[in-house]
């Protein structure tokens, strides 16, 4: 996200100077990669970078094929795959065995939607048509972008094409999973990146406290959108916390009134007071955030929710799973920087359904493995597809 993010920052900069620049993005993997599909990076015209497409052994060949781009006004697809280019390849230095396809295209209207969708914090889709075979009218460097309100943005001239990324998009909007799609038709063939654009990761940390700070710094490096609440003006200042988005002043029991709490919400309790905790978990329990972290040991949780049944409040397992007590993983954390590193690791963990574990103990590969791309035939009778 945060890699993202600055791509979008470092665009508007190009965008206001008039310079010239492309976009690389990872379109299409198979087997072990670097980088996964969406994985992008800005080039100026000066040679300037920002963002990576693999680790290091691309970058500038890819370069080289984004000044020609520049050039032309004229997108292009490289493929870098050991199969059929093995001296290429080698010259390049490879780390990885797999096949990366990387899409050059000049700064169009994908990343004005983009960031649009970080800026505004909501989710969308991109679909970008990164290979054209046959008699489509369609060409590489096409975009359809679908909005959460189901509006549409569409380059794409093929009507029937259109309305099969349009049905994808949904789907990909819905699941929230990107998907690379081979479309076969009629007049010809058509490969397409369907990308769920996910929004900043929504974080409130309750407690304004020294040991708030590093939570803070990392999860700005992380590119979440940071809120910190607290009901004492002289600790909640923008002096203290320069990187925060949201600085909110209110008190425990007042606090639903001034937070959001959604299902994309990621939420640590750390007010250093008891019974502002218990406040605060009556709030959050029955709310639909999807991370609560509480900070402090195990029995005091336990004493907090026995404190809260004796009100008559039950609540459901569902609901204790979200619940995180004591807040971090397990990594010997003890100064206020280290008990940050292991709170922000453990969140990033749950939001990527991970266990938090030593790499060298998974027994699994370390990325998710890609999907291989759907391929559907489309005859000229399915052109009536709902939308």
């Amino acid at each position: 996200m945060k890699e993202l993010q600055d791509i979008v920052t470092d665009f508007l900069t190009i965008k206001s100077c008039g310079q010239i620049a492309a976009l690389a993005t990872v379109v299409k993997v198979k087997g072990s990669t670097y980088r996964r599909p969406g994985a992008r990076m800005l080039m100026s015209q000066d040679g300037c970078m920002t963002g990576s497409i693999s680790g290091g052994c691309l970058e500038s060949d890819v370069f080289e094929h984004a000044k020609q781009v520049m050039a032309s006004g004229e997108p292009t697809l490289v493929k870098y795959d050991p199969e059929v280019a093995e001296e290429i390849i080698w010259a390049l230095g490879l780390g990885c065995n797999g096949a990366v396809h990387v899409l050059i295209e000049p700064l169009d209207k994908q990343l004005t939607f983009i960031t649009e969708c970080l800026n505004n914090r909501h989710s969308g889709v991109l679909a970008t048509v990164f290979c054209v075979e046959g008699q489509l009218q369609a060409k590489v460097g096409n975009h359809l972008m679908l909005y959460p309100d189901k509006n549409i943005t569409n380059e794409i001239a093929d009507s029937i094409l259109t309305q099969a990324v349009i049905s994808d998009a949904q789907l990909v909007l819905q699941h929230q999973k990107s998907k690379v799609k081979i479309y076969n038709l009629p007049a010809g063939r058509a490969e397409v990146l369907i990308e769920f654009i996910q929004p900043p990761t929504p974080l409130l940390i309750f407690g304004a406290g020294q040991d708030a700070m590093p939570v803070v710094h990392f999860a700005k490096e992380l590119g979440w959108h940071v809120t910190v609440v607290d009901h004492r003006p002289t600790y909640l200042t923008p002096e203290k916390f320069p990187y925060a988005d949201n600085l909110i002043l209110t008190s425990a029991e007042a606090a639903y009134k001034r937070v959001l709490l959604e299902d994309s919400t990621v939420a640590i309790v750390m007010t250093h007071n008891y019974f502002h905790d218990r406040e605060l978990l009556k709030m959050l329990l029955p709310s639909a955030v999807r991370y609560i972290g509480v900070l402090g040991p195990k029995r005091r949780t336990a004493e907090l929710l026995e404190d809260l049944q004796a009100e008559g409040i039950v609540y459901t397992q569902e609901q204790l799973s979200r619940l995180y007590a004591p807040v971090g993983i397990d990594m010997g954390a003890d100064t206020p920087v280290e008990i940050a590193l292991s709170i922000v690791a453990e969140i990033q963990a749950v939001l990527t359904k991970r266990a938090g574990g030593l790499l060298r103990d998974r027994k699994a590969p370390i990325h998710h493995p890609i999907d291989e791309p759907d391929v559907q035939a489309i005859q000229p009778s399915q052109q009536h597809i709902s939308i």
